[in-house]
């Protein structure tokens, strides 16, 4: 494993899976539903834009979303999500 293709979020993660007991974590369905509740109050409001774009890459667009199993305007605003957070 080269350790420098992972971040030190990554690392710290892979250790605990591989090297830390499992813990069991209590009232797991009630910690799952506030997550739930948490991102969908964080992710609620949505606005809509008109956007120019070339035929082609529009084209491209729609193969690659075809590939990964996704409509293309979601395809389009994870895209447009993940550079806005500098994940890109």
């Amino acid at each position: 494993m080269n350790t420098s293709d992972y971040t030190a979020d990554e690392l710290e993660l892979l250790d605990a899976i591989e090297n830390q007991p499992l813990v069991s974590i209590p009232n797991l369905s009630q910690e799952i539903a506030q997550f739930k509740a948490s991102v969908n109050r964080k992710h609620t409001k949505q606005i809509s834009i008109n956007l120019h774009l070339l035929d082609d890459d529009l084209q491209r667009i729609k193969i690659k979303a075809i590939e990964e199993g996704v409509p293309y305007k979601i395809l389009i605003s994870s895209i447009l999500h993940k550079y806005a957070y500098g994940i890109f």
